[in-house]
């Protein structure tokens, strides 16, 4: 008879986490829970098979009385631009989180699989340090693999690429740029591009994603697990996919020009991006 497994997902409640707990929650074998503060997620994401539990990472040990087998942290800070103005935010979630993450995992034996930042790759390894999140980011998996090394704490580190699809935050501060574009297309408004506009990226879709963090938590082990598609396109070039009106809008402080996609490891499991962004554009302008 298969083994139940118990599985806590931080973030649960996020873009990516929502959809992580949707797709593990099909397998009956497993005991899926979420830890979600709600600062960008949203009660709205809540999918049937899931317990939710609200609170700060930085609490988990108050907040989970059972002991998972995996914890995917996803539950951080994950902004550029804002982070310089979220600065205490960035702090608390990003790395009070990942102390008491690491610590929880060291007392239960959990293994993480902790959610990096392709920012730390940016133009060739500056982009680590342009932002408060981006230090965060890179600086969480140093500490992660340091954690392996010190008290055996079993692990493996993904590296998102510009994560879109349905359920993306598309209004307010912290709206991502497809989820941006979706809405303007919507509202005949002209898409903003960030100058200069030749800053370049790997935008993977949310299902790529999730199949890529899935076989790394079952098969993976270590640093380095990119989970990107290859393509990039300027955001320029997104824009004028979208054969909309365009808005040139001022530069703005850390925003990388390019990222190196490391995704060797991940492909040796088995994982493969299968999802194009030319046809996600395509359904958002029907």
């Amino acid at each position: 008879m298969p083994q139940i497994k118990t599985i806590l997902v931080t973030g649960g409640a996020g873009f990516v986490g929502s959809h992580l707990c949707e797709t593990l929650a099909t397998n009956s074998n497993h005991k899926v829970y979420s830890l979600d503060n709600y600062f960008t997620g949203s009660k709205d994401n809540h999918v049937p098979g899931v317990t939710y539990i609200e609170g700060a990472t930085a609490d988990i040990d108050k907040l989970i009385d059972f002991t998972p087998d995996t914890i995917y942290h996803l539950g951080e800070y994950s902004r550029v631009e804002q982070s310089f103005e979220d600065i205490e935010k960035v702090w608390q979630y990003n790395k009070d989180g990942i102390f008491a993450v690491l610590q929880f995992c060291r007392k239960t034996g959990a293994k993480i699989i902790y959610a990096g930042s392709s920012t730390k790759f940016g133009d060739g390894g500056l982009s680590r340090n342009q932002s408060p999140y981006g230090w965060t980011k890179a600086s969480n998996t140093e500490l992660v693999v340091n954690y392996g090394n010190w008290f055996s704490l079993s692990y493996a580190i993904t590296y998102f690429y510009n994560v879109y699809g349905p359920g993306e935050i598309a209004t307010g501060k912290y709206a991502t740029l497809i989820g941006i574009y979706s809405e303007c297309i919507k509202k005949n408004q002209p898409l903003p591009v960030v100058l200069p506009g030749t800053q370049r990226r790997n935008f993977t879709h949310v299902t790529d994603i999730i199949s890529g963090l899935m076989m790394v938590a079952e098969r993976g082990y270590g640093d380095e697990f990119g989970i990107g598609n290859e393509e990039s396109y300027s955001i320029l070039e997104v824009a004028e996919m979208l054969d909309s009106p365009i808005k040139f809008i001022s530069e703005r402080r850390g925003n990388r020009m390019s990222a190196e996609v490391l995704t060797d490891k991940t492909k040796a499991l088995g994982w493969r991006a299968e999802r194009a962004l030319i046809d996600y554009l395509k359904s958002i302008r029907i």
